[in-house]
């Protein structure tokens, strides 16, 4: 299994990272990926990659909710560490427009910036989305050469939305929202493309149920898989078998 959306190297795991990981590895999780958010993130992020070379995997990118008017000298910056290190991503880049709308030309600048660095260097996209759909679909629809592939992280929206998404040829990662009761995703998930899906955590937040409101972290992609078994009529090795080949494919591991 993989949590292809995991932030370990964030500061609520600095007490007990190790335990995380191995909780992780008892539960059969492969691989965690990292993506970067902000400049701050980047140090932190490699450290932890460094610890666990065989598990841990990072992305570099700009997360639309650190960018402000900084936002050309900031990605030069992170533009300079695809040739100072290797990465299995361009990510979590996106537009969020559900805290601020204040910087919003500079979030589309920067979110078609690092389209361009994925199509140049043929990585994948993680892209996050927030009260941003249409938006960031149209951007995308924009830049779509038929090089570019990805995943929209933590998947909560429709069916529609769903089928827009895998149109551009983009997988849907499915996390803690997935089991929330009122979050929809009952009627969603039964008819999702399972081509298009991987797991994730996007821990420490969004824990999934029964764990709900408290820290998320790697060893429960399973509840994330279980619940997708779950509603699919499927059984956990079917779902755990297709979301590893799906997220080996998409990210090259």
């Amino acid at each position: 299994m993989i949590d292809s959306h995991a932030h370990i190297y964030a500061s609520e795991f600095d007490n007990d990272r190790d335990d995380v990981v191995q909780r992780a590895l008892a539960q059969g999780i492969e691989h965690i990926l990292l993506p970067n958010i902000d400049l701050d993130s980047i140090e932190p992020m490699l450290k932890t990659e460094a610890a666990y070379p065989e598990i841990c995997r990072s992305m570099m990118g700009l997360h639309p909710c650190y960018v402000d008017g900084n936002v050309d000298q900031t990605l030069a910056t992170i533009y300079q560490w695809f040739s100072q290190h290797s990465f299995i991503a361009v990510g979590e880049i996106g537009i969020d427009l559900y805290w601020d709308k204040t910087y919003r030309t500079e979030q589309e600048k920067a979110f078609i910036t690092q389209l361009n660095w994925a199509k140049e260097m043929r990585l994948p996209v993680v892209i996050h989305t927030r009260d941003s759909i249409e938006e960031t679909l149209s951007l995308l629809r924009q830049e779509q050469d038929g090089s570019l592939s990805g995943v929209f992280h933590c998947f909560g929206g429709s069916i529609e939305e769903a089928k827009a998404i895998n149109d551009l040829g983009f997988h849907l990662g499915l996390g803690g929202v997935s089991t929330f009761k009122n979050g929809g995703m009952d009627v969603v998930i039964p008819e999702l493309d399972l081509n298009y899906l991987i797991l994730e955590t996007d821990c420490p937040y969004l824990a999934p149920v029964p764990h709900r409101g408290k820290r998320n972290e790697p060893a429960y992609t399973q509840l994330v898989a279980q619940r997708v078994a779950d509603l699919r009529e499927m059984s956990l090795q079917q779902v755990d078998e297709l979301t590893t080949h799906n997220a080996k494919m998409l990210f090259k591991l």
